[in-house]
């Protein structure tokens, strides 16, 4: 059995005594856990990183970066540590996403994980990537084949065009992070987390494309975002492009970090 738990002398003189005869251990508890969905845009596609399993349960299924929450952790710690550990990636906005508590969806005992996204600019993850020679991560396609937020299956599919087993329920869990992302493009800026500190109108929409899965009005969409106060226009124009150079933004809020 566990040890008693030391008493909190500022608690009533009951809930101390209550507490020194408390054992933890009489009651049955699950597990809880992070897993963070990291998503990228690249080349016209939504990515995410995966981690190939090497042990059981589910040894060579792909699965989230995750891990067990320790029991001196808050939850973003959590989340945090996981990405900076499994990922290589540090100080990276994460929000939570939603609590996966189906009874089975773990063999081993009853885990309850609480899943983050991360959005994360292509560069970022490139460079966390080429750092690694781990072959048991991968910057995998998500291809989604509904449209809007009304959900479905979605597939993860590996740079040799293969489709990835995802262990778990992190087929779900991935689902739910890209209709999460779909949601809330008109409304909140997210788009801008995908994108460098610069970034032209042209890459904006190609994001924004990307993640909602089909073509906007060009004409239609420069308007909106330009209406909307949120782009700082720099002054200066893209270089080094086989093309007429466009003008660099800057999203405001990030301007005045």
């Amino acid at each position: 059995m566990s040890p008693r738990r030391r008493p909190n002398p500022s608690l009533a003189a009951d809930d101390r005594a209550f507490l020194e005869s408390y054992r933890p251990d009489d009651y049955e508890r699950p597990s809880v856990a992070v897993d963070v969905v990291l998503l990228t845009v690249s080349e016209g596609a939504l990515r995410t990183l995966l981690i190939r399993r090497t042990e059981q349960p589910a040894r060579g299924a792909w699965s989230l970066p995750g891990g067990f929450v320790g029991m001196a952790e808050s939850l973003d710690v959590a989340a945090a540590r996981v990405l900076e550990t499994k990922a290589g990636l540090k100080r990276i906005f994460l929000e939570q996403l939603y609590t996966f508590g189906h009874v089975k969806r773990d063999p081993r005992m009853r885990v309850i994980s609480v899943a983050y996204y991360a959005l994360v600019d292509e560069a970022i993850v490139r460079g966390a990537a080429l750092a690694s020679s781990d072959a048991n991560r991968v910057v995998a396609d998500v291809r989604v084949a509904w449209d809007g937020i009304v959900g479905g299956p979605v597939q993860a599919v590996g740079p040799n065009r293969s489709p990835l087993p995802l262990a778990f329920d992190h087929e779900e869990i991935l689902a739910t992070a890209v209709r999460r992302i779909r949601g809330k493009l008109d409304y909140t800026p997210i788009g801008f987390q995908l994108l460098p500190k610069r970034f032209t109108l042209r890459r904006l929409q190609e994001v924004h494309e990307t993640i909602l899965g089909r073509a906007v009005n060009k004409d239609a969409f420069r308007r909106r975002m330009l209406a909307s106060g949120q782009l700082h226009a720099t002054g200066t124009l893209e270089d080094e492009v086989g093309h007429r150079p466009a003008e660099l933004y800057e999203f405001r809020e990030r301007a005045a970090i």
